[in-house]
């Protein structure tokens, strides 16, 4: 029988796949959304991370999902009930920094794309144990660097992953010639502050560059 996650993972590679960078998106303010998205659509990033680290996140995800081409997604979902609240505001793949039972289960039986957070062997195995094979590895660099991943890896075949934390336009080449790495996430693409539309496609343009 097809495991009920099985189809999480096809559908989160097909996000995975459609640039080499996802942009991991802090919005501090709610007028800041739609030139941000417009802007790194337009440079070639059509999947957006929004993470759920301020109060006018779920707004950012409903305002940039009204962006032609943009694929949107909600970042730092940590529960069940953040996971419902990223979906209800219409979010099109989850990502979270690590992985419980009960985000797992809940993840798997509603069947939505889901990259959760990995750093070792037994997070791998416990994502295993739920269907996932697409994940994040976080945080990348603190956790060993492109070394570490590629021996982590080793074991594991038939899962490919998203690196993030501490991934730059600098070594983000370095992350996209392992095997096992389909995308990476950054930050670096939007600085703080208020948007600079013509850098942030500039930035986006030069991402979609570092593609193998």
């Amino acid at each position: 029988m097809n495991h009920p996650a099985s189809s999480s993972s096809t559908a989160v590679e097909r996000v995975m796949t459609l640039a080499p960078v996802i942009p991991v998106l802090v919005i501090e303010d709610i007028d800041h959304a739609l030139p941000i998205a417009e802007a790194l659509v337009a440079g070639g990033l059509p999947a957006l991370e929004i993470t759920l680290r301020t109060p006018c996140a779920l707004d950012a995800i409903r305002v940039m999902k009204q962006v032609p081409g943009a694929v949107v997604g909600a970042g730092t979902v940590l529960t069940p009930e953040d996971l419902d609240r990223s979906l209800d505001a219409g979010a099109e793949f989850i990502v979270s920094p690590g992985l419980t039972p009960r985000l797992g289960e809940a993840a798997a039986k509603r069947g939505v794309p889901f990259l959760p957070g990995t750093a070792n062997a037994s997070d791998i195995m416990l994502a295993l144990e739920f269907g996932f094979t697409r994940l994040k590895f976080f945080p990348a660099v603190a956790s060993g660097g492109t070394a570490a991943l590629k021996a982590i890896s080793g074991p594991f075949k038939q899962v490919k992953f998203c690196p993030t934390g501490g991934i730059t336009k600098d070594n983000a080449p370095d992350w996209l010639a392992l095997e096992a790495v389909l995308c990476v996430g950054g930050t670096w693409l939007v600085p703080k502050g208020r948007p600079d539309p013509a850098a942030i496609e500039a930035a986006a343009r030069a991402a979609v560059a570092l593609a193998r």
